[in-house]
C-alpha cells in the first residue's frame, strides 16, 4: 500500500515535472510581452494547485499552510494555493456502509428513524457527510471517514519527512531558519485528530465549553463517537460566504463578528487550543443570528510562550508599536549566526503604521503577519513553525468574519479582549505550577555563583526579574514589572466613572 502510494506521488509530480519543461520551452519560443509571462504564471500556479489536489487531504493541508508564507512562496502561487479546497468525488453510499457497520454494529439503522442516503451534505478526501434523524427524533449529521485514508495519509506523512530529511543536507543554511522537519510535525499533529473521530468529539467538547459565555456562538454536540464514525447534532445555517447583504441586521452582523473573533482570541492567547481551519465554509450563519462553529477535525495547540508572544506581535500591531512587535516575534522564534536584529526591527518600524487602526475592509491582517513572517526569514531570524498555523487561523478567521462585518477592525477586538486575557495571564502566573517554576529558576540562579546571585538579587530590587525559559525554539522573557504596569494601566482606563 505505501509502496503504491508513493509511486502514484512520484507520478502526480513527475507530470508536473513535465508540464513545467513544456510551459518553460512554449515561454521562450512565444514570448510576447508581460501578458504571456502572467499567463505562463498562472498556468503554473493552477498545475501546482490541482497537483496537490489530486494527491489528497495532507498535501492539501499543506498547500494552505504555503499560501500564508510569502517567505517561501511567490505571489502568484500563494494566491492559487489559498483557493486549495479538500472536496472530493462523491462516492456510492454502499461505499461507507463496512465502516459503519463495523463501527456502529450491523443493526446500525436501528439507530436512525432516517437516513438520507441519496446525497451526502458534503464530500471531502477524508469523509463523506450525510444527513439523518436519530430514533428520539433528533436532526444529526452522520460523518463517516473515506475506506483507506488513514493509510493514505501516514503514508505521505513517511514521504514527506524523508524528503524533509534531505533538504535538511542539502540545504543546511535555508533548514536553519525554516525548519521543514519540525514545520511539517506542527501540520502533521494538527490534522491527526482528522483521522481519528473519537478525538474530534473531545475537540467539540473543549470548544462547546469554551463557548458558553459567548451568546451568538455554537458547537456542534458530539452524540456517538468511533474512530471512524461520527455522529453529531444538525448545525443550522448557511456558510458564511453565502450569506447575502440584505439577511441579518448590521447590529446582527456586528455582534456576531466581534463575538467570533473574541472566542478565536480565547482560543489563542487564554485556553491555547483554537480551531485551525475556520474558513466560511466551517462557519455556519443561521437566521437567528448565531454562528456555528464546525468541523473539529484540525486544532492547533501552542504552548504559553507562543501565546504571549503572538499577544505582543498583535497588539504591536494595534498600537502601531514597531520595536515591542519586533521584539515579541523574535522571542517566539530564535537568532542564527547570520540574523540581523537591528535590519528586521527596521523593517518592522516602516511597515507597522501602514497597518494600525485599518479594518478588514481596508487591510488584511492576516497577510499583514505572514508580511512580519517574511521580514523575519529574509533577516535570518528562525520563526517556530508553530506561527504557520496560528497565521493560518488568523487569515481564515479574517476571510470569515470580511463576509459577516467587514468594517470590524481587528486591532478594536485586541483592545476589547485585552483586559481578560491580561487578567487570566495573571491568574496563570499566580498559579503553584507557575509560582513553583519561579522557585526552581530561582534556585538555579543563586547555585550558579555569588555573581548569578548577586545579579538576582538586583533584578528584585529594581522590580525587573526576567524569567527565561530555554527550548529548541524558544527564548522567551517575561517582565514581571512591565505586566505590572500594564494591568494597572488597563485597570485605570477600566475603572467606573
Amino acid at each position: 500500500m505505501a509502496e503504491r502510494r508513493t509511486r502514484h506521488t512520484a507520478r502526480v509530480l513527475a507530470r508536473l515535472g513535465m508540464q513545467e519543461v513544456s510551459r518553460a520551452t512554449g515561454h521562450r519560443r512565444f514570448q510576447a510581452g508581460g501578458a504571456a509571462e502572467v499567463t505562463s504564471q498562472q498556468q503554473r500556479a493552477q498545475a501546482i494547485r490541482q497537483a496537490l489536489e489530486q494527491l489528497g487531504p495532507l498535501y492539501v493541508k499543506i498547500g494552505q499552510i504555503l499560501s500564508t508564507r510569502p517567505d517561501l512562496v511567490p505571489d502568484y502561487v500563494r494566491e492559487e494555493l489559498a483557493l486549495l479546497t479538500d472536496q472530493a468525488t462523491v462516492r456510492p453510499f454502499a461505499t461507507f456502509v463496512p465502516a459503519l457497520e463495523a463501527e456502529l454494529g450491523p443493526d446500525w439503522r436501528n439507530s436512525f428513524s432516517s437516513f438520507e442516503t441519496g446525497r451526502p451534505l458534503g464530500a471531502a478526501s477524508l469523509a463523506q457527510v450525510y444527513r439523518a434523524t436519530r430514533r428520539d427524533g433528533t436532526p444529526c449529521v452522520v460523518k463517516i471517514q473515506r475506506p483507506g485514508s488513514h493509510g493514505i495519509v501516514f503514508g505521505d506523512m513517511t514521504v514527506l519527512r524523508r524528503a524533509s530529511r534531505v533538504i535538511a543536507r542539502a540545504a543546511p543554511r535555508f533548514n536553519e531558519v525554516i525548519d521543514t522537519g519540525a514545520m511539517l510535525d506542527v501540520i502533521f499533529r494538527a490534522m491527526g485528530d482528522e483521522l481519528d473521530f473519537t478525538r474530534e468529539a473531545a475537540n467539540m467538547k473543549d470548544a462547546r465549553k469554551a463557548a458558553k459565555e459567548f451568546k451568538t456562538i455554537k458547537v456542534p454536540k458530539a452524540l456517538v463517537a468511533t474512530p471512524r464514525v461520527l455522529v453529531q447534532s444538525l448545525a443550522d445555517g448557511q456558510a458564511a460566504h453565502r450569506l447575502k447583504e440584505g439577511e441579518l441586521s448590521r447590529k446582527q452582523r456586528k455582534k456576531m463578528a466581534k463575538e467570533f473573533v473574541a472566542y478565536m482570541f480565547k482560543g489563542f492567547f487564554i485556553d491555547r487550543t483554537f480551531h485551525a481551519d475556520p474558513h466560511p465554509g466551517n462557519v455556519l450563519i443561521s437566521p437567528d443570528g448565531k454562528v456555528h462553529v464546525i468541523d473539529w477535525g484540525m486544532v492547533g495547540r501552542i504552548d504559553r510562550s507562543m501565546s504571549a508572544g503572538m499577544l505582543g506581535t498583535m497588539i504591536g500591531m494595534a498600537y502601531n508599536d514597531g520595536p515591542a512587535l519586533a521584539q515579541s516575534w523574535i522571542r517566539m522564534g530564535s537568532t542564527t549566526p547570520w540574523s540581523d536584529i537591528g535590519g528586521f526591527t527596521a523593517d518592522i518600524a516602516r511597515f507597522v503604521p501602514h497597518i494600525t487602526n485599518a479594518s478588514l475592509a481596508e487591510l488584511n491582517f492576516g497577510v499583514a503577519l505572514t508580511t512580519v513572517l517574511t521580514f523575519s526569514t529574509h533577516r535570518g531570524i528562525q520563526t517556530t513553525p508553530n506561527v504557520s498555523i496560528v497565521g493560518k487561523a488568523v487569515a481564515n478567521m479574517e476571510g470569515t468574519v470580511r463576509h459577516i462585518h467587514p468594517g470590524l477592525k481587528l486591532s478594536d477586538s485586541i483592545r476589547d479582549a485585552l483586559q481578560d486575557i491580561l487578567l487570566d495571564m495573571a491568574r496563570d502566573l499566580a498559579s503553584p505550577e507557575q509560582l513553583a517554576q519561579y522557585g526552581l529558576h530561582t534556585l538555579h540562579a543563586l547555585t550558579q555563583g555569588p555573581g548569578q546571585g548577586t545579579r538576582l538579587l538586583n533584578d528584585l530590587a529594581d522590580r525587573q526579574l526576567t524569567l527565561h525559559n530555554h527550548t529548541r525554539f524558544h527564548d522567551t522573557r517575561f517582565n514581571k514589572g512591565a505586566f505590572a504596569l500594564a494591568l494597572l494601566a488597563l485597570g485605570r482606563r477600566h475603572r467606573p466613572g
